[in-house]
């Protein structure tokens, strides 16, 4: 046999030997969905899938990133302490089909319930930039801001200029931008921040030849502000046109909240401090003593790798689970896992009205392919799909029963459950679950109603590409 004989041989074997292996090592720690995803990338590219495992198979941070995770509760022991001492934990009040997830959150969360909060539902773009920028006008402590995306657009300079003239007036700025979100714009934005004497860093730099380089798919998607410890943003929107992609115009939700819980959001940006630059910030002017201004019961669900018991599908199951009446499901990527699947089924099956507003633009189009292939078997189980209409509705948020409203950035897929560092706000509030419901009528005036029949009817070459997304989509 010649030497590309030999050479031929080494190769099949050792696609055989990467089947095997990968058939052990592949099921470990990961769900029924992802593991028959992966097992079939490697049964047909054996090599492929092994570089690619190597690089993104395993949704856990590098070592030196869980070690400084690991160093949090004590680092910031003065942090919590303080946290329970300002706050008081406040049992909501719903029916008993909704306590179990409350508990649940209670548990998968590191906050408590708390009372005394006002929030406000900002749903126009450009009104909730203009409604931050004239926040950090008026801070006199510090700013405080951790966004996906932030450019050095229009809206971006909007906010950079607030910051400048915000440390002139001797106000402590910080910023943390994601490596990922963020790459068009970060070496622009980091250079304009530092130049006006705002304290900013990357979150998760990652790279060929850095010593200390985080995986590009574990992401923190987070969007957060907080303004002398005393208000809060939290929702989908990041700092960056809402025209950024050609051809498309983003249409968002954000809260704006003051209480309370927004010393939990100002704990979730320093604990990401901390983990990117391993300085502790804790002065009493960051926690300060919480002023009652309203009665919203909130709690802060902080969700992603670092955080591997709080996770944010477990909540949305359990919540459809308890639904009673109405659920309806906002979000922009909806790739669900079979867990949900089965409690939105089963919710129809008990009389819930199950709503899901999706938006018919679309940015990622693996993604939106494999989305679609569920749309057949989602309308044949009698929940009803809305599809938005002109803008990308890059809102999410859920309500259940008028009860629990949850908004905040994570997406209905593997990506915010498992690998992307998300937060939500949950709400145990009649009034403002009333105003979410409001917003979400207009978004179903707005938007097109799937028909299974006309859905059923589409060309079979669409059929069988959505088919094929969806064989990977545990991967994206």
């Amino acid at each position: 046999m010649n030497i590309l004989g030999h050479l031929g041989t080494i190769y099949v074997v050792s696609e055989w030997i990467i089947r095997l292996v990968m058939l052990i090592v592949v099921p470990f720690r990961r769900s029924p969905e992802a593991a028959k995803g992966w097992l079939l990338f490697v049964f047909f590219l054996p090599w492929p899938a092994l570089v690619l495992y190597h690089i993104i198979g395993r949704p856990n941070y590098p070592r030196w990133r869980r070690e400084r995770f690991a160093k949090l509760p004590k680092a910031f022991e003065g942090v919590t302490e303080r946290i329970k001492t300002l706050t008081a934990y406040q049992e909501p009040e719903l029916p008993e089909n909704l306590k179990q997830a409350a508990t649940l959150i209670q548990n998968l969360g590191r906050f408590p319930n708390v009372d005394g909060n006002s929030v406000e539902l900002l749903s126009s773009y450009d009104g909730s930039i203009a409604r931050l920028v004239a926040d950090i006008e008026n801070a006199t402590g510090h700013v405080h801001l951790l966004f996906y995306i932030f450019a050095d657009d229009r809206t971006g300079w909007s906010v950079i200029d607030a910051l400048a003239r915000a440390v002139e007036r001797g106000v402590a700025c910080r910023v943390l931008i994601d490596a990922l979100g963020s790459r068009t714009w970060a070496p622009r934005v980091l250079d304009a921040l530092r130049q006006r004497g705002v304290a900013v860093h990357l979150v998760l730099p990652f790279g060929l030849l850095r010593w200390k380089t985080a995986r590009a798919d574990l992401r923190n998607h987070r969007k957060i502000a907080v303004i002398d410890g005393r208000i809060g943003y939290v929702g989908s929107q990041n700092i960056v046109d809402a025209d950024f992609k050609p051809g498309i115009v983003n249409q968002e939700m954000v809260v704006r909240v003051t209480g309370p819980v927004v010393l939990e959001l100002q704990a979730v940006f320093v604990a990401d401090w901390f983990l990117e630059t391993q300085e502790v910030l804790e002065t009493p002017d960051l926690f300060p003593s919480p002023v009652r201004t309203g009665h919203v019961v909130a709690q802060v669900l902080p969700s992603g790798p670092d955080y591997p018991e709080a996770g944010i599908g477990q909540l949305i199951e359990a919540l459809v689970h308890g639904a009673r009446r109405r659920v309806v499901i906002t979000t922009p990527y909806f790739i669900p896992n079979e867990g949900l699947l089965h409690a939105l089924g089963t919710a129809v099956l008990r009389g819930v009205e199950v709503h899901l507003v999706l938006s018919k633009p679309a940015d990622q189009i693996l993604v939106s392919l494999a989305q679609r292939s569920y749309y057949a078997e989602l309308l044949a189980a009698g929940i009803r799909i809305h599809l938005y209409r002109d803008k990308l509705l890059h809102a999410k948020h859920i309500s259940v029963d008028r009860r629990v409203s949850l908004i905040g950035s994570s997406n209905v897929d593997m990506r915010s459950f498992v690998l992307n560092s998300e937060v939500s706000l949950i709400l145990f509030d009649r009034e403002a679950n009333t105003e979410l419901r409001a917003e979400q009528e207009r978004y179903f005036a707005a938007s097109e109603e799937l028909s299974l029949d006309t859905w059923r009817a589409r060309p079979l070459t669409r059929k069988i590409i959505e088919n094929i997304a969806r064989l990977v989509s545990p991967l994206l």
